[in-house]
């Protein structure tokens, strides 16, 4: 688990790259300041959480622990539902603001990873 953790890890940096670099030249003209603002808060969190990602999958080799992969998997699982629903609240402002439901189940799912991960490798002796 820990190899694959790393390598998704690496590519949603990848990709949380390229979305930075869209919203900061192509959206910057077409969004409002409160939109660009939710667009790059999804932006920060997804690169925080991919590095998380590759942190589990190193730590992983030293304390490996079924913790430890639920924290990979929650980190990922908050990508996509934080971030995701930020993205999608920021660039469809106006009519889908119940997007904005989603968006805590994401954060949720950051605390559970976080926890996991501090569970994972706290149960190791």
């Amino acid at each position: 688990m820990n190899k694959q953790f790393i390598l998704i890890g690496a590519c949603i940096g990848a990709f949380t790259v390229g979305l930075g670099a869209f919203g900061a030249h192509a959206l910057k003209a077409i969004l409002s300041a409160t939109a660009l603002t939710t667009y790059e808060t999804g932006v920060r969190y997804q690169f925080y959480h991919c590095i998380a990602l590759i942190l589990v999958g190193i730590i992983y080799q030293a304390f490996p622990s079924k913790w430890l992969c639920w924290s990979g998997r929650l980190f990922i699982v908050g990508i996509v539902l934080f971030s995701g629903s930020l993205y999608l609240l920021s660039l469809l402002e106006p009519s889908y603001k119940w997007m904005g439901a989603i968006t805590p189940f994401g954060g949720v799912s950051f605390i559970l990873g976080w926890l996991f991960l501090v569970i994972g490798v706290a149960s190791k002796k």
